[in-house]
């Protein structure tokens, strides 16, 4: 397969970059700038020790399911090691249901643990506080994680390869604020949905709207009517003539269809209109279609995603893995932000093996630890994803200025639409949300 590239840029390193974690403090050896961009696996040539990491994500739950992300793993897995490895190593995916729960997710860092794995790598989880601890005890990076919880933003052992629920939520906020008067938010009553009113009402604010009405809904719930009528409410009552555009924004993962089918009834029964929207994660094309496309509720709707849209050509390189080497296996979709997050995240493990490779010699980096890729991560002036991110770099210059998610390195989203059943840009290239997530309010 070709088409694949990937890059991997160091400076020489002058002095050690230790993280805040002691067990992860980078050594100080010297790398050089790194010309072979777009390599394949196993360009570097010979026979090293098999490295070892982590996908986990939930599976089978009353909530949020993310099955295609460890699919996806799998997949990358068998493709790398038929054309040599990562750099010459072959690749151990071991996969973990992390069962949308606090225990679930302690369970999958501790095996991740105790199985060696050099890094856990484009895995999904809500649970940030109950992961990270494991994981920053045994200096076990966490690469390229959904973006599901704050910690993801704080910790000095997270690599985010987006910005995740936190740069949607702005960027939905400033695409709503084009034309929409008032703004209902439905999203799950959570520890990690009590951040999204504030990030929606900071992307609203950029275009002078008032914050979102703040609507709670239980994360598994089967019926949405009383949310749907309250958020039909907020967002219809205007004046006496019905005068200015009133949008509803559900994110609630896989009860976004749910809540949706709540409120088409509420909306046909009182006889208004309102525009709706979401982000990808909740609503994507693959529910557009089950729906009914451009006969279906979502005709319209405005969608605020991390990365091009799935049609896009710089998705080929991962639709010729999935095509050759998932087979059958129906868990993985390609328009599935989950599943594109976690093709991105192994992108980058590939760019940081091949670094390791180049910088240690022939014969200096037969095996690889946690600690080697954190020491490369540090290093790094950038990685290149082929068009999907901007370059990826987690040195503290390219951090965020602000407390709360400092770590997001990757600040941009794309505006989407629904037109015809399917998803569209709306506009040329990516939205920088970075000045909206420093001027958002503080959680603390």
């Amino acid at each position: 397969m070709t088409g694949r590239r990937s890059c991997f840029f160091t400076r020489p390193f002058l002095s050690k970059a230790a993280t805040l974690i002691g067990a992860a403090t980078a050594t100080a050896v010297g790398a050089s700038l790194l010309t072979g961009c777009g390599s394949l696996p196993g360009a570097s040539g010979g026979s090293r020790e098999p490295v070892t990491v982590m996908t986990w994500a939930p599976e089978g739950t009353a909530a949020t399911n993310m099955p295609g992300m460890p699919a996806m793993a799998q997949a990358y897995a068998r493709w790398a090691n038929a054309n040599g490895g990562l750099a010459g190593h072959e690749l151990k995916v071991i996969t973990c249901n992390e069962r949308n729960s606090t225990v679930g997710a302690a369970k999958c860092a501790k095996q991740a643990v105790r199985q060696g794995a050099i890094a856990v790598v484009g895995s999904y989880s809500q649970h940030g506080r109950a992961f990270m601890a494991p994981l920053e005890v045994a200096g076990v990076p966490f690469l390229g994680g959904y973006g599901a919880s704050d910690e993801e933003f704080a910790s000095p052992l997270s690599y985010p390869v987006n910005g995740g629920q936190t740069a949607l939520l702005a960027g939905n906020g400033r695409q709503l604020s084009r034309d929409c008067d008032r703004v209902s938010l439905v999203r799950p009553d959570t520890v990690a949905g009590d951040d999204l009113p504030t990030l929606l009402g900071s992307g609203l604010a950029e275009g002078d709207r008032k914050p979102p009405t703040d609507i709670l809904a239980a994360e598994d719930a089967n019926d949405y009517t009383a949310q749907a009528r309250q958020a039909l409410t907020s967002a219809g009552a205007f004046d006496a003539y019905g005068n200015g555009k009133g949008c509803v924004t559900a994110v609630l993962g896989d009860r976004t269809e749910t809540f949706f089918d709540s409120f088409r009834r509420v909306e046909s029964e009182a006889a208004r209109k309102v525009g709706v929207a979401s982000v990808l994660g909740s609503v994507g094309q693959p529910l557009i279609d089950r729906t009914g496309g451009k006969d279906g509720p979502f005709e319209g709707a405005y969608i605020t995603g991390w990365y091009p849209v799935a049609s896009d050509p710089r998705w080929d390189p991962m639709l010729d893995v999935i095509r050759e080497h998932a087979f059958a296996d129906n868990r993985i979709d390609p328009a599935d932000p989950g599943v594109q997050t976690t093709w991105i995240a192994y992108t980058v493990l590939s760019a940081v093996l091949e670094s390791l490779a180049q910088s240690g010699g022939d014969d200096d980096k037969d095996s690889v630890s946690a600690s080697d890729v954190v020491g490369a991560l540090n290093r790094s002036e950038g990685v290149e994803t082929g068009g999907l991110t901007p370059t990826l770099s987690w040195r503290l210059e390219h951090m965020l200025a602000t407390r709360d998610f400092p770590r997001i390195v990757n600040r941009e989203v794309t505006f989407q639409v629904v037109r015809r059943g399917r998803l569209v840009s709306v506009q040329e290239g990516f939205v920088n949300v970075g000045n909206t997530l420093v001027q958002a309010p503080s959680a603390g």
